[in-house]
């Protein structure tokens, strides 16, 4: 079912991000957000809303409590420390409806819109909720931006193997480093892509399981499991790409939700090939 679900959410998704985007601003609405299926009136009023059979088969496939991110499922002190930042999630409504004396709301809460929040808030995949209306607020209108580059592509990159993980260069500054600027440029970056490598880098945009020393030294022997591959080599210096894609097995805490990129000395990797 699933699979026949993922076709019919790829048709489904451009019409769903036209819909109105909105904030949850009662936490409490969260916590005890209805099951889709189970909501009386929630699939006549996405029919309503212009909606087909197929396309409202996916948001109740994925509008359980199971499917929502470990962190606020609730009914437990996980939710109530995360609470404050469910403001924080990126939602569109799509339909309103009467029930009992309350107006309700089907929300949708896309995974690729949300990679921004805390790890156990981070959904896997776009999970749907009936709120409360009351509790939603229209988000604002974002300012107009360039799109950020997902980073440059790898898979024709040669493949490295991670020897010496503790001599990482965990706070380097790739945006003083004018050789090592030019080398990422000759390997044929876009300035997009220069610019993600550069802001991801350093360890303050690593998972929080790696993101400083302390978090970090404990595992830093795990590093050689890393999927890594080679982004750029200047003087005695390594760019290496950890590649979303390649690391989804490495412990929640290591694991990327973007691609990462480390500094490393370039005598602490071996080249595997291409």
């Amino acid at each position: 079912m699933r699979t026949a679900s993922l076709l019919a959410f790829l048709l489904l998704l451009p019409r769903l991000f036209a819909q109105e985007e909105v904030r949850i601003t009662d936490p409490k609405a969260m916590e005890h957000a209805r099951d889709v299926r189970k909501t009386k009136g929630a699939e006549e009023a996405l029919l309503a809303a212009g909606l087909n059979e197929l396309e409202i088969g996916v948001i109740r496939e994925y509008g359980d409590r199971e499917d929502r991110p470990q962190g606020i499922r609730g009914g437990d002190s996980t939710y109530a420390a995360n609470a404050p930042y469910i403001i924080n999630y990126t939602a569109f409504k799509l339909c309103t409806f009467q029930a009992d004396t309350q107006q309700l709301a089907v929300v949708m809460l896309p995974a690729a819109s949300n990679i921004h929040m805390p790890e156990d808030m981070r959904p896997l995949a776009d999970f749907y909720v009936v709120v409360p209306d009351r509790a939603l607020k229209q988000a604002d209108r974002p300012k107009p931006r360039p799109e950020v580059s997902r980073g440059p592509r790898w898979k024709t990159r040669a493949q490295v193997k991670i020897i010496k993980p503790d001599e990482l260069y965990a706070a380097y500054n790739l945006a003083a480093d004018s050789a090592g600027l030019s080398a990422l440029a000759r390997t044929g970056m876009s300035r997009a892509e220069v610019d993600a490598v550069v802001f991801r880098s350093t360890e303050r945009n690593w998972p929080e399981g790696i993101d400083s020393f302390e978090d970090r030294y404990p595992r830093i022997g795990k590093f050689t499991k890393y999927r890594a591959y080679l982004g750029a080599r200047w003087g005695d210096k390594v760019l290496l790409i950890i590649p979303v894609e390649k690391n989804r097995r490495m412990p929640t805490a290591m694991r990327p939700y973007v691609d990462l990129y480390f500094v490393y000395n370039a005598s602490s990797v071996k080249i595997l090939g291409r």
